[in-house]
Formats: structure tokens, C-alpha cells, sequence
């Protein structure tokens, strides 16, 4: 039966029509503007409630609903009060306006307008502010969270439900439009998108200014994720942005506000030489959902198919008497090892077959039990824990999650991977920025290999230890640190600090920050000197940020000093959400129409507004429409999750057709080849070809793994990045068999492979 393109779960009308959202990237800050259409065509007063995912580190700061002439803007007020004035306005035939955030997560929001009278439209604009993180190859990345997919909620977590309805992302009633301005000091490169974009356009010569559109007939089958790239984007920055002029001095919005941009640099010699010990925990989502495909245009690949090739490439790169464990998890968890073991041959191999058999069918996303094991276990002396968390990100309880990481950050570094459309950017930013460690996130044509082996990279640096942050001022000039201090640093990252600035500064007055650390032993700094004279033209978008940042840090305080139930931190949460116009866990958004106009009467029509899910490959009976549906009576698994163990058991084991990944399956623990039938066919020759040419005075296992290197580099030279740590390994091994005629079977191997790669460049 065919209701007029209009889905729910129920065949109900939905009442928005369409968003439009315009981007704004200023440098590394975005700002988002969305205007939500609603109409109502039915024939009594509706109540609209939409549940869609916003960046987890958004700092939400304007909404207004225009219903005809009449623009109504909303106050942030402590969230009962907000409710109690909404369901006040609604039950007196008033319309009213509701945003508010999750209690469970960050990224999720839920706005709910009230009282639409028939026949009526009311457009709702929702503004926020947002930093933009920096990929592994320096590409700063928007994204617009447009899929919104069921997260698992455990029973007996904290927080109540979020009702939502939600769709197939083919089936979404409404339309989305998307614009963005990018400026920058720097000229930017390019612009890169997994959406169809229109051209680039360039608003000026020196291409610091640029518009770009999304292509026309954007589907909800993926979020709009944005790669934008400057030339010299490495560059330290300072920017001061003046205070509000109707804010009193001496407080946040009343006062200057400066947000700084480092990157620190590691000297050359201390960054040679990689790690060669830690305890590497790998923790990998089995969940159902990790069997969709990675990409909807390519159904072959699916995300737990990627990550045993990618665990594959993990434990060929480790180094030689560290230590390791690969814990997997879904409703329940597994672990390989009863706990961590030393990385050699034999376990390298036990793990890998264990690997191999691991599919997605541990049904849902119980990620805190897992956790709490691997922190039970001690420490081991002189390995400093690195853990790599891979999941889909569809994990109802965050909050808790990330509280758990953040109270055990001090003996270890999380780094995180997010795969697939619709992974929560905040349960994926948080574990990382708690943790002290990197996050990553894995969408469409993506391979997840070149980012993690970035990751492994980062976790093999020597870690930085007594950082300290000193600034210099005038006098007449203090300073009050927003943002928490910082606890880690990585190679030409970026670390960003926000700091109030109270008292006058004379004019052309500078300041100074410095940046302190040891690593490896060795004594370090990092200086930046800036202009403390206000930019222009910057709004309030470095004071939005800046609180977002002490908001953030004042709620994980109150979370700590649950049970000292004074209410002081909640108080100066609440105290600094309303100040700011910033939303916080516990304020919200609150819009009353209190104009002359006489009551809706009539009972109100509750609709919810279906967001877009992920459904790929097939369908799942029984998906829920609920966001955080709870498991059936007696049932640990949600039915969106309960993948039958016997249908994943059933489907056939993808063939490993990658030459790369056949070639690196066949290295050893060591980082030797040995010269096998394997290796040649991996090396696209016979046993004959490939033992003959062998120089007579060399082993085999030299002559194979020269074979090998020479293959990669002249091969694989353009995903280098994923190869790149275990040919160090390889090369470390060769040069410690002090082997002759090396250079003799450079020449011969190039001979064989028909390749011309040099003797330096394969490190031996």
C-alpha cells in the first residue's frame, strides 16, 4: 500500500520535510548551521520528536524556531526546569521548543517541538562549534553525522532510554541539503568527501577561500564526511578572540579568550629509534553489525573481514620480546591468552589461527566487561601498556565507558579505531583523548590498515613524560587555563589549549607559551609567541569552544565525585552552560512561543521523525526502532544484535586473494622469510625460479627474505605505510646475520622479481 513516501515504523506521516545545513571551516574550527523543516498536514496538533547524532565534541550554542514572522530563540535553563517549562507550555496549548543532549552519550541529541497546529510550518534553526581533528596524512576531517544506528544498551548500565524511531537509510522521507565555506591563512589544497561533491570553487586567488556543495541526490546511506587540506598545516597558531561586549569582565564570556594551536616537534635522533618493548592489548568488536560490508558499493569486504587482515598486519609489526594479548567481544568477550604472553613465534602463531576463526557473531556490544578484565590484570614491569580498540561504535552506555578508560589512563595509552557509517564520535574521540591516545575513523572505501599501522606507529614512540605548559604575559595580564592539562604527546600532532586572558594588555603586547617535556631522557621544548591583540570577525567561536572544553571536564569531575552528592560541580556546570549559551549534560535548550496568539486545543499526536540507519547487506527480523531498546525479559542480546551463531558459522570463509597480505602471512615472529613453495607462489614464481638464482654462499632464509623486501618495495611502494614496520623488522633481522654477498643478491633478486630497487633503501 503506497502512504505518499512517508515511512515510520508505523506508516505515520512524518512532519519534517527537509534540512539544509551551511559549514563554515574557519582554519581548524567548523561551524555548523542546520535549519529543520516541520510541516504539519494532518488534522490535529502534532508533537515532533527527532533523535540524530551531532559530533560528540559539538558545542551546540544557538536554536530558534521561526513559526511564520514570529522567530522564537531559546534560553539554556538546568534541564528539569527546561522540561518542567516545556510540558507547562504544551498541556496550555502553548508551542514549544526542546533540545536537549543524551544522558547516555554526547553525540546524540533529541529535539522535540511542540504543539504544531494543522496546516502550520515552523523552521527550527540549531547552530554549534566544533574542532576539526587531524588525519595521519594531515587532512583535517569534518564529519555530519547523518547515520544514526541502534546502540546496544547492557542491562544494568546507567541512564534511562532514548526512544527513536529509526529507517533504513534508503527509505528516509526527508531531504538534506549541505554547503560549506572553507577559509584558511594557509591555501588549501583540496577538498576530499566519500559524497559526491560538486567542484571546488575558489572564492579568490590565493585560494585561501573556497566553497563547496554536496552533489545533488545525496543519500542517507553515509555520513557527509569532509577531508580538507592546507599547505604548511603544521604551523603553531595563536588566536585571541575579543570578550562579549555585554559580558562583565572578569568572567568567561566578559574576558579575552585565546586558543592555541601546537605541534610539538620530536628531535630527529630520539625519533630513530622506535620502541622495542610495551604490552600491545588488542580489544576487537564481534558484534552482528561487524558483519556489514565496509563500504555499501563494495558488499565484499565486511569490517571483521578487514580486521583480521589488519590484526594480521598488527602482529607481523610487533617487535621481539614485547608482550601481547587480542581479546573479542560481543554480548560476552574472549580472550586468546589467559593473559598477556611474550611475542615469539609459537604464540604469534596460536594467535593467528585464532584470528583467522574469528567471526562477527558474539551479538551485541558489551564493551565495559572486557575492559574491566583487561585492567584487573597487572601491569607487567618496564612494558607500558598500549591498548587498540576496534568496534562500530554502536555502544549505548559511553559515558560509562569512557569514565572506565579515563579512571585507568594512568597505566596506559587507548588508541581507537571507529569502523563503518554511524560509529559514535564521541565513544571513539573519548576512549582516545582519555586514554592519552589516537583515534581513528574507518568509513567507506577506506582501508583500515595504512591508519592503524599510523596508530601502531604513535604507540612505538617513546613516550613523553613530565610535560608542563609555563606561559609568559605582561603583568597587568593573568592567565586561567580551560582546558585540562596536557598528558600526551605524539610527533607532529596537534594539541590544542584554550586559556581565559583577564586584565588589559598594552597595545602591541606579546605573550609567550612554552611547552616542556622529556623524552627518551632527553630534555625537550617547544615555544609559541603570539600577538595578544584580538582577531577580528571571529564571533564567539573560540569562547563556545573554550567552555565546551571546561564543561566537558567539570561533568567527568562530577561523575568522580558522585556520592559527595553537594551539587557544587553540577551547580557551576549549570552556571557556565547558561553564561555561554552552551549546551551541557545538564542543561538544555528551551523555546516557548508566548505570543498573543490563542491555545492549540485538542489532544497532541505524538510523530517521531525517523533518522537513518545503516542497513547493509541484509535485513535483520526484529530490528528494533528503539535507539536504546532494552534486551528481551531473559535475554542478554538485543534482537538487532543476536546474530545466530550457525548462520555465521555457515557462510564460507572469504578466499585471501591480496598478494600483500599473502606475502606478509608467511614472515616470522623474528622478521625472517623462509624459502618455502608459499613464498614463491606468493612472490608469483615456482620453487625453481625462485631457489635457483640463490648465490650459493648465502642461507636460505637470507636469500628469502631479501626476496621479500625487494618484492615490497617494488610493488607495494604505494601502501609503504602499512608494510613500513615489519620490512624494519625484516631489515634488523638481516643486518644481525652479518650475511655475505648481500649486494650480490640485491642484483640477483632485482633480476628475478624484474624489479630495480637500490640495496640502501631496504634498510640493510
Amino acid at each position: 500500500m503506497n502512504h505518499c513516501g512517508l515511512l515510520t515504523a508505523k506508516k505515520e506521516p512524518v512532519p519534517l520535510k527537509s534540512i539544509e545545513v551551511e559549514l563554515e571551516v574557519r582554519d581548524h574550527v567548523a561551524t555548523v548551521v542546520s535549519t529543520l523543516l516541520y510541516e504539519n498536514k494532518e488534522d490535529k496538533p502534532l508533537e515532533a520528536v527527532f533523535v540524530f547524532p551531532l559530533p560528540g565534541d559539538a558545542a551546540v550554542c544557538h536554536f530558534s524556531a521561526k513559526i511564520g514572522q514570529t522567530q522564537i530563540v531559546a534560553e539554556v535553563k538546568e534541564k528539569q526546569k527546561a522540561h518542567e517549562e516545556y510540558d507547562d507550555a504544551l498541556s496550555s496549548g502553548q508551542q514549544a521548543f526542546l533540545l536537549e543532549e543524551s544522558d547516555q552519550s554526547p553525540d546524540i541529541f533529541s529535539l522535540s517541538v511542540g504543539s504544531l497546529p494543522p496546516g502550520e510550518s515552523a523552521s527550527i534553526r540549531l547552530e554549534y562549534v566544533t574542532e576539526l581533528a587531524v588525519q595521519a596524512d594531515d587532512g583535517l576531517r569534518f564529519c555530519l553525522p547523518a547515520v544514526l544506528n541502534p546502540r546496544y544498551q547492557p542491562q544494568g548500565s546507567e541512564g534511562g532510554s532514548v526512544q527513536v524511531t529509526s529507517v533504513p537509510a534508503s527509505l528516509v522521507p526527508y531531504s538534506l541539503s549541505f554547503s560549506a565555506r572553507v577559509s584558511s591563512p594557509h591555501p588549501i589544497s583540496k577538498v576530499e568527501s566519500k559524497c559526491s561533491l560538486d567542484p571546488l570553487q575558489y572564492l579568490n586567488t590565493e585560494k585561501t577561500q573556497a566553497t563547496v556543495k554536496l552533489a545533488a541526490g545525496h543519500k542517507f546511506d553515509r555520513d557527509v564526511e569532509l577531508l580538507i587540506y592546507y599547505k604548511d598545516a603544521h604551523q603553531p597558531t595563536a588566536v585571541v578572540e575579543a570578550g562579549q561586549a555585554s559580558a562583565k569582565p572578569g568572567t568567561l564570556m566578559g574576558d579575552p579568550v585565546v586558543m592555541l594551536s601546537l605541534y610539538p616537534e620530536f628531535p630527529q635522533a630520539v625519533m630513530s629509534s622506535v620502541v622495542s618493548c610495551g604490552e600491545f592489548v588488542f580489544l576487537i568488536d564481534r558484534s552482528g553489525s561487524m558483519d556489514f560490508p565496509m563500504d555499501n558499493r563494495n558488499q565484499k569486504e565486511t569490517r571483521i573481514g578487514s580486521a583480521r587482515d589488519t590484526l594480521l598486519l598488527l602482529l607481523k609489526s610487533l617487535p621481539m620480546g614485547c608482550y601481547f594479548n587480542i581479546y573479542s567481544f560481543g554480548s560476552s568477550y574472549q580472550h586468546i591468552f589467559p593473559k598477556s604472553v611474550e611475542y615469539n613465534e609459537k604464540t604469534m602463531e596460536e594467535a593467528l589461527k585464532k584470528v583467522e576463526e574469528m567471526g562477527a557473531n558474539l551479538g551485541g556490544t558489551e564493551i565495559l566487561k572486557p575492559l574491566k578484565h583487561i585492567y584487573s590484570q597487572p601491569c607487567i614491569p618496564s612494558q607500558p601498556r598500549q591498548l587498540f580498540v576496534f568496534t562500530d561504535g554502536e555502544v549505548g552506555n559511553t559515558k560509562e565507558v569512557i569514565n572506565l578508560v579515563r579512571d585507568n589512563s594512568g597505566s596506559h595509552r587507548c588508541f581507537s579505531f571507529g569502523i563503518g557509517e554511524g560509529a559514535s564520535s564521541a565513544l571513539i574521540n573519548g576512549l582516545a583523548k582519555e586514554g592519552g591516545g589516537h583515534a581513528q575513523f574507518i568509513t567507506g572505501t577506506d582501508r583500515m590498515q595504512p591508519k592503524v599501522m599510523q596508530s601502531l606507529r604513535f604507540a612505538l614512540q617513546p613516550a613523553v613524560v613530565d610535560i608542563s605548559v609555563t606561559w609568559d604575559l605582561p603583568k597587568a595580564v593573568s592567565v586561567t587555563v580551560l582546558s585540562p592539562p596536557i598528558t600526551t604527546i605524539f610527533q607532529g600532532q596537534r594539541s590544542l589549549v584554550y586559556a581565559q586572558l583577564t586584565g588589559q594588555s598594552p597595545e602591541a603586547a606579546e605573550g609567550c607559551v612554552t611547552v616542556k617535556y622529556s623524552l627518551a631522557g632527553h630534555p625537550s621544548q617547544n615555544q609559541l609567541r603570539f600577538s595578544l591583540k584580538p582577531a577580528e570577525d571571529t564571533g564567539l567561536t573560540v569562547h563556545r569552544l573554550g567552555a565546551r572544553t571546561l564543561i566537558r571536564s567539570l561533568e567527568m569531575e562530577e561523575r568522580e565525585r558522585r556520592g559527595q552528592q553537594d551539587g557544587r560541580v553540577k551547580q557551576k556546570v549549570v552556571e557556565l552552560s547558561v553564561q555561554s549559551g552552551v549546551s551541557s549534560s545538564f542543561t538544555a535548550f528551551i523555546a516557548v512561543n508566548k505570543s498573543d496568539s490563542k491555545a492549540i486545543q485538542g489532544p497532541l499526536l505524538r510523530r517521531n521523525v525517523p533518522a537513518p540507519r545503516m542497513m547493509t547487506g541484509c535485513c535483520v527480523p526484529g530490528y528494533p526502532s528503539s535507539l536504546y531498546g532494552a534486551p528481551p525479559m531473559g535475554n542478554s542480546l538485543p534482537s538487532f544484535g543476536s546474530f545466530d551463531n550457525s548462520f555465521a558459522a555457515a557462510m564460507p570463509k572469504q578466499p585471501r586473494r591480496d598478494p600483500l597480505l599473502q606475502l606478509v602471512s608467511l614472515q616470522k615472529a623474528s622478521g625472517c622469510w623462509l624459502l618455502e613453495p608459499a613464498l614463491a607462489a606468493a612472490l608469483g614464481k615456482t620453487s625453481e625460479e625462485v631457489e635457483n638464482p640463490k648465490p650459493s654462499a648465502v642461507n636460505k632464509e637470507v636469500w628469502a627474505t631479501i626476496l621479500a623486501l625487494i618484492w615490497l618495495h617494488g610493488f607495494k611502494s604505494d601502501v609503504q605505510d602499512e608494510w613500513e614496520l615489519l620490512a624494519m623488522k625484516a631489515a634488523s633481522w638481516l643486518c644481525a646475520q652479518k650475511a655475505p654477498c648481500v649486494t650480490e643478491c640485491v642484483e640477483a633478486g632485482n633480476a628475478l622479481l624484474g624489479c630495480k630497487v637500490q640495496k640502501d633503501s631496504l634498510g640493510i
